[in-house]
């Protein structure tokens, strides 16, 4: 038997030792010190804003300096053949970002940066450098891409008063055109297309070589047999759906330069390669694009009879 009393003072002491457990049981689920989670200090948040707000400005600024000398110091001094190195060298100037931020800002900002400042910053800078050199590069800070086809080129036979187009225009590299047998491709044969460029296109010099059975041959262009042919030109070239002056050839109006070479007088059958070199003075090197075309002259196969 038990008293009352005895029976009372184990119920307290189970009723303590449970309590006791119970407040171990909410400590380990407590947030903060318990978990390594220092309390909120004010002032050293607002010292932490400050310094990264002048890492990130430090930063830009420091990429921004970096391209300028890429664009107006290094390009100019550097070939298109070695141009690789205008964007390794102020990609590598990631690694003196810490050097910088120790050289111009106080210690006690240097103190709070971490490696997460760091891998922060090397984007930043990647990232403003990119934007940057796309903008000092192109039109109106520089330009170094040569003008390029504005559209199509096309083939045209010209016999007297007589002008026979291709039967397509030149999507991809090659223009077949066919002959009777035993024949040529007579009639003066004349090649057109335009350039287009975002800048200066009227600037622009073209060098045309044709190649066949017969040799080599450099050819100029015609200053006058586009102008003088106009009309048959874009009727025959135009999009039915834009104005006259919108042809195909020339997108943009009197924005692309026009080009009329003459390839020759009756082509024979055979394969002819017309290689065209664009070259103009652009900022800061000479900028240059080529074009391999081959115009393919077949003989129509003869008519098999079905019997």
């Amino acid at each position: 038997m038990v008293d009352l009393n005895t029976a009372m003072a184990a119920a307290s002491v189970d009723r303590q030792k449970r309590m006791a457990d119970e407040g171990k049981e909410r400590a380990k689920r407590r947030s903060g010190r318990d978990l390594g989670i220092e309390a909120f200090d004010p002032v050293k948040h607002v010292a932490k804003e400050k310094a990264e707000t002048a890492s990130m400005w430090l930063v830009i600024g420091f990429s921004v300096i970096v391209s300028l000398l890429m664009r107006y110091v290094l390009m100019p001094r550097t070939s298109v053949e070695k141009s690789d190195i205008l964007y390794l060298a102020p990609l590598a100037a990631i690694f003196l970002i810490p050097q910088v931020h120790r050289i111009v800002l106080p210690s006690s900002f240097n103190e709070l940066y971490t490696k997460g400042t760091w891998f922060k910053a090397g984007f930043l800078h990647t990232f403003t450098f990119l934007a940057m050199a796309f903008l000092l590069v192109n039109p109106p800070l520089g330009d170094i891409v040569a003008p390029q086809l504005a559209e199509k080129w096309v083939l045209i036979q010209n016999e007297g008063d007589e002008f026979n187009f291709s039967k397509g225009v030149g999507e991809s590299g090659t223009l077949t055109w066919e002959v009777e047998k035993d024949s040529k491709l007579t009639g003066d044969i004349w090649l057109l297309f335009a350039l287009a460029d975002n800048v200066n296109v009227e600037g622009a010099s073209i060098s045309v070589e044709l190649s066949n059975n017969a040799g080599d041959v450099e050819l100029e262009s015609d200053s006058t047999f586009w102008a003088d042919n106009y009309e048959v030109i874009t009727n025959n070239t135009g999009n039915i759906t834009n104005t006259a002056s919108a042809s195909i050839l020339k997108p943009h109006g009197d924005l692309d330069q026009e080009f009329a070479i003459l390839l020759g007088t009756d082509l024979e059958v055979g394969a002819h390669t017309i290689t065209v070199t664009i070259s103009e003075q652009g900022d800061p090197w000479e900028n240059t694009r080529v074009y391999d075309w081959t115009l393919r002259v077949v003989e129509l196969l003869p008519e098999v009879s079905v019997s």
